[in-house]
C-alpha cells in the first residue's frame, strides 16, 4: 500500500509524481482473447450493479408508489397540506413556538395545547421525516387540531437535518427533546421515563425493564415492498426482545397520505393514536 503525502512534492509538483518507483503501479498487458473476457466481464458486473441501484433507488422513492397522483406532485402537495395544517394551528390552538430543548441552532420544539388546562395530560411527540435531509416542525402540524380537540398536548421536534446533522447527531437530539419534555412536565415523568429512548438505550443489554408503552408498527398500503419487510422486521425485533408491539398496513393509503390524513379528527389512523394513548393512561 502507497501512501500519498502532499508533503513529499517539490513546490507545484503533483503529489503523486513523488511516489518512489517501487509504489507505482506495474502495467499488465493482456492478449486479445483475455482482454475481450475482461471487458465482458465488466460489462456484466457494471449492468448488474446499475440494475440493483435503479432497484433500490425505486424501493426507497415513496412518490413512485403513489397511485391517487402524479409522482412529481406527491411531495409538493404534502407540503401544502402539512403547512396550512400548521398555520390553522398556530392560529387556533394555544402555543409555545421554538421553544429550545438545547444549546443547538435547531434544537427546537412546538408545543401545542388543549384549551383546558391540566396538571397531567397525555404528550404526543411528533419527529418529521424527509429522508433526514428535507422537512421542518415549521410545516408538520397535520395532527395537533384533531389531538389537542381531545385534550392531547401535542409537541413537534425539530433537530439537524443533513448535511448539517449526522444521523448519529439528529437521534441525539431527539433522544435530548424527550429528555427535556420529562423535566419540563414533571408530573408526566414517570411515564416519559419508562419510556424514554434515551434511558432505553442507557439499559439496552437488559431490555425489556419492565412495562412500557405499546409500539404500534403502521405501514401504508400503497408503501413499497422494502418498506413493508422493514416495517414487520421492525416489530418482529420488538416483539423478540420483549416490547409489546402490534403491526398494522393500513388499507387505501401511501406513504404521504397517511400523515395528511391525521388533519381529520375520524381519520383511521387519528383514531387509532388517541385509543392507544387513552388505553395506556
Amino acid at each position: 500500500m502507497a501512501l500519498l503525502s502532499a508533503h513529499s512534492a517539490g513546490a507545484g509538483e503533483a503529489p503523486w509524481k513523488a511516489l518512489s518507483a517501487e509504489a507505482e503501479p506495474h502495467s499488465v498487458a493482456l492478449a486479445p482473447r483475455e482482454l475481450a473476457v475482461f471487458y465482458t466481464i465488466l460489462k456484466v458486473v457494471l449492468l448488474q450493479s446499475a440494475g440493483i441501484t435503479a432497484e433500490l433507488e425505486k424501493q426507497y422513492s415513496p412518490s413512485r408508489w403513489v397511485v391517487r397522483m402524479e409522482a412529481d406532485k406527491v411531495v409538493g402537495t404534502f407540503v401544502q397540506i402539512g403547512s396550512q395544517a400548521t398555520q390553522k394551528a398556530r392560529t387556533t390552538r394555544r402555543n409555545q413556538l421554538d421553544v429550545p430543548y438545547g444549546d443547538g441552532e435547531g434544537e427546537r420544539m412546538d408545543i401545542y395545547f388543549p384549551d383546558e388546562d391540566s396538571e397531567a395530560f397525555p404528550l404526543f411527540l411528533f419527529i418529521h421525516g424527509g429522508y433526514w435531509q428535507s422537512g421542518s416542525k415549521d410545516d408538520s402540524a397535520f395532527m395537533v387540531n384533531p389531538l389537542t380537540a381531545q385534550g392531547v398536548v401535542v409537541v413537534l421536534v425539530a433537530y439537524d437535518i443533513a448535511p448539517k446533522g449526522t444521523l448519529d447527531q439528529m437521534v441525539e437530539q431527539v433522544a435530548r427533546s424527550v429528555v427535556f419534555l420529562q423535566r419540563r412536565y414533571p408530573s408526566n415523568q414517570e411515564d416519559a421515563q419508562r419510556n424514554s429512548p434515551q434511558l432505553r438505550l442507557e439499559v439496552a443489554p437488559a431490555w425489556p425493564m419492565g412495562p412500557a408503552c405499546p409500539v404500534l408498527v403502521l405501514v401504508a398500503q400503497h408503501d413499497s415492498p422494502e418498506f413493508h419487510r422493514q416495517s414487520r422486521e421492525f416489530y418482529e425485533t420488538l416483539r423478540r426482545v420483549g416490547i409489546e408491539a402490534s403491526f398494522q398496513q393500513l388499507p387505501g393509503v401511501d406513504h404521504f397520505d397517511i400523515i395528511e390524513n391525521l388533519t381529520r379528527e375520524d381519520d383511521v389512523l387519528t383514531q387509532i393514536i388517541l385509543k392507544t394513548i387513552f388505553q395506556a393512561l
